[in-house]
């Protein structure tokens, strides 16, 4: 009866590494370059230079500000007048920023009451009729009373209840008003914290003298670390020129850097400043520059009635910003960084790989020596014949057995034969250990 020949599944297969030596001096160097290039990476990049041995945490911050300088104006509006601390510094105290006026614009003695709008498109008017009653616009000064009054000799606008008279804010003060704000120091007290390991310090250095924090002014040179900074010396160090930024204000950037390794001492752990500009320098291509704000003085007459002056303030806003990470050894990270390390090394044996069975002239010769298939024990038949045939291959010599390919294939026979003779031997012998034990237990229990 003929047999036919049932196809295996091949669905349920294992795959296991086999190691394949390969004396080819091309590869051999492809080999070594990415594992040497690897290794600098780990050790040059991971652990030099990222300080990959190193657990880490994130700064916690706290910073007060104190501004002094005093100057004096001399103006029509407001005569002679000394400016100190309290009158330019607005408010005086916020979180992790301070704001100095140098510019402003005064109005003056306002009362609430009616008067004039300011003209524009929408104020003009030539009679009572172009004002609506108790209209009010996102620009308004006050409510529409339904009258149009004259502003001056040519132009009438719709009158307002309001704060009166009105603010009138189109002409910026050039120069600004307090030029000499320039030379304003503002000290800037910053405690940090490194929760994780706990270290504290602030940059007030324990090396500084009452008398050296007294005079020393910061600079980049000379006094890196003094804390005291000159106003001026600030927005200049940032690129800009402070006159031009002093008229319609502007948003500064103190940074510090708290970049610490505690595997050192604490006395190289040390602030590093920067200054920059936050806002939008150009004011062609923004609709509001600068940075501005209003706030008003009220007082109260003898006869009851409550007047106010109104200030437009124009000036720098100076943001303190603290960032900063600390780093300290510690095993975890090590372990990790290492095991990773040695890990990539397989990047090495891939490459290797597909340039030999890929790239390479003989990449066919070489996929036959890195593969190799094997079927499952089970279906080999286990006949005595087929046995003795696998132990025992028949050596067929023709005439020509003086051959090299004869003589190789006399070794391979030998060499097979012998190698399945051993692995019959050895399994007899696991088995004979295995019965006795097995007679050993019952034996025991019997």
């Amino acid at each position: 009866m003929p047999t036919t020949h049932v196809p295996q599944c091949h669905i349920p297969t294992y795959d296991t590494p086999r190691i394949v030596l390969i004396r080819s001096r091309k590869v051999g160097l492809i080999n070594r370059a990415v594992q040497l290039a690897i290794l600098a990476y780990v050790i040059g990049w991971v652990f030099l230079w990222e300080k990959g041995y190193q657990e880490t945490d994130s700064v916690v911050s706290s910073v007060t500000t104190k501004v002094k300088g005093v100057t004096v104006t001399n103006t029509s509006t407001l005569g002679t007048r000394i400016w100190d601390v309290a009158d330019y510094v607005i408010p005086p105290q916020e979180k992790n920023a301070v704001f100095i006026m140098t510019n402003m614009i005064f109005t003056l003695n306002q009362s609430q009451g009616h008067c004039p709008e300011l003209p524009d498109d929408n104020t003009e008017c030539n009679n009572n009729s172009s004002c609506v009653p108790g209209y009010v616009s996102t620009h308004s000064n006050g409510i529409q009373t339904g009258a149009c009054i004259p502003y001056n000799s040519s132009i009438k606008t719709c009158e307002v209840f309001a704060w009166c008279p009105v603010e009138d804010d189109n002409h910026i003060p050039k120069p600004a008003f307090l030029q000499a704000a320039e030379n304003f120091t503002i000290l800037v007290k910053n405690n940090i914290w490194y929760p994780k390991f706990n270290f504290s310090k602030r940059n007030i250095l324990p090396t500084f003298s009452s008398t050296y924090l007294k005079n020393c002014i910061y600079d980049a040179q000379t006094d890196p670390f003094c804390p005291i900074f000159r106003l001026g010396k600030i927005v200049e160090a940032a690129g800009q020129n402070f006159q031009e930024m002093a008229v319609e204000g502007g948003v500064m950037g103190l940074q510090i850097n708290w970049d610490c390794n505690l595997d050192r001492a604490a006395s190289h752990c040390v602030p590093r400043y920067s200054f920059r500009r936050l806002d939008n320098k150009d004011s062609a291509n923004t609709v509001s520059p600068g940075y501005n704000f209003r706030f008003a003085k009220y007082y109260k007459e003898s006869s009851g009635i409550e007047t106010r002056t109104l200030i437009k303030a124009y000036g720098i806003r100076l943001d303190i910003i603290v960032f900063g990470k600390a780093g300290k050894f510690d095993v975890i990270p090590t372990m990790i960084n290492i095991g990773s390390g040695l890990a990539l090394f397989g990047v090495a044996t891939v490459l290797c790989d597909i340039v030999v069975l890929y790239c390479m002239k003989k990449r066919y010769y070489y996929r036959e020596k890195k593969y190799k298939y094997v079927e499952d024990y089970e279906l080999v038949s286990t006949s005595e014949g087929r046995m003795e045939a696998q132990l025992f291959p028949p050596l067929i010599l023709k005439q020509d057995v003086q051959s090299p390919y004869h003589t190789q294939t006399l070794y391979r026979s030998c060499e097979e034969g012998l190698s399945s003779l051993e692995r019959l031997i050895f399994t007899s012998k696991l088995l004979r250990e295995a019965l006795k034990t097995i007679l050993c237990f019952l034996g025991n229990h019997s």
